[in-house]
């Protein structure tokens, strides 16, 4: 069994549900932390970032998960703000870029896109043995990418309007020169040879503006999944990460046999990611081993079965087959946010009822609870 961890991007908002540019304030007082979650600033300063530690069960990690957000709202409540599990701002907003050397090289370098991009996303994190390994890993598991994105949809509305998206972070996110698909590496030397290729172009400062949908962690020894949106539900980031574990695994399966991976170029896997992003777990997605059209409840259901042996392994088929019933029944985050705006028409109560869900405490009956 591997250990798996997350960060999570998480959008501060005040009273009214406007975006609040609080982190600096929140951060100066975060305590020193030893094990457990801890909190960072990201580049606007209406977002705050948590980290888990790297585990190995998965009710463990939904722990922790829950702990980053009450961290991270105990931080800005005495600052007028809350912590919510949103991948854009329902409401309208102006960011402020946190006030760092390398943010504002980039806010110099990159204009609108640097002031204007405030997205929070769900990035994955599991460990490899060697950087060998989590390339094969990269290469089979990328035509399984926009079915995670389906699945965490979770940005329907934009700067005071519906966008008609489920995902409009994805929109917005790939503004960035670097976001997206990869084609198959094939070696490690071919992904180093990609990367270098990419920094020296000058278009980018360095590798860590490589926003690619999974890559190899720059930082430490994991496969890092970035593709998916922040989860409204703790609950559906513990079953996205589980997933993420179980595919990384059954991809290094794969490999060690000799399977090739699955021949799709990079312009489908973007449109499967754009299709993914309009219409979440509610409409079509191409099917992520044929590239045919199909419904996204069946490409979800293709990658149930084919992680479900390393689901089985590390204890999490029933965690996962119940996570995924609920997000398909509720229509992920995406559709939690639209129900909560059917009910008044009032973006402000799409923001309540979103903080609300980012800090549901889950019962004894809840299959993540240890």
């Amino acid at each position: 069994m591997r250990t798996f961890g997350v960060e999570e991007e998480l959008l501060l908002v005040d009273e009214r549900g406007v975006a609040a540019p609080v982190a600096p304030l929140a951060l100066a007082d975060a305590p020193a932390v030893v094990g457990g979650p801890q909190v960072s600033a990201e580049i606007q300063q209406e977002m705050i970032e948590t980290q888990t530690s790297p585990l190995l069960r998965t009710s463990d990690l939904f722990a922790e998960i829950v702990a980053g957000r009450a961290l991270a709202d105990g931080l800005a409540r005495p600052h007028g703000a809350r912590a919510a599990a949103v991948a854009m701002s329902p409401l309208r907003l102006r960011p402020h870029v946190t006030d760092d050397p390398r943010y504002a090289m980039m806010l110099e370098r990159y204009g609108a896109t640097a002031r204007h991009t405030l997205v929070c996303g769900l990035h994955v994190h599991v460990g490899i043995s060697s950087r060998e390994e989590g390339v094969g890993i990269l290469d089979r598991i990328r035509n399984w990418l926009p079915v995670l994105l389906a699945l965490s949809a979770n940005s329907p509305f934009a700067g005071g309007a519906d966008s008609g998206h489920a995902s409009y972070r994805f929109v917005a996110w790939h503004q960035w020169q670097s976001a997206g698909p990869t084609d198959v590496f094939g070696s490690v030397e071919a992904y180093d040879r990609f990367e270098r290729l990419l920094v020296d172009t000058g278009v980018i400062l360095d590798k860590g503006m490589l926003y690619l949908d999974a890559r190899l962690s720059h930082r430490q020894p994991t496969v890092e999944v970035r593709v998916a949106d922040v989860c409204l539900d703790a609950r559906d980031t513990a079953v996205l990460a589980a997933l993420v574990r179980a595919l990384v695994e059954t991809a290094d399966a794969e490999n060690r046999v000799g399977i090739p991976p699955v021949a799709v170029p990079s312009a489908a896997l973007r449109l499967a990611e754009w299709q993914a992003a309009l219409t979440g777990v509610t409409g079509r997605l191409p099917h992520p081993v044929t590239g045919l059209e199909g419904s996204a409840v069946d490409a979800v259901e293709a990658l149930v079965a084919h992680t479900m042996p390393a689901l089985q392994a590390n204890g999490d088929d029933v965690i996962v087959r119940r996570g995924v019933t609920r997000i398909l029944a509720a229509g992920g985050g995406a559709g939690r946010q639209r129900a909560a705006y059917a009910k008044r028409g009032r973006l402000r109560d799409v923001v309540a009822a979103a903080v609300a869900i980012t800090h549901e405490q889950a019962t004894e009956d809840d299959d993540l609870v240890a």
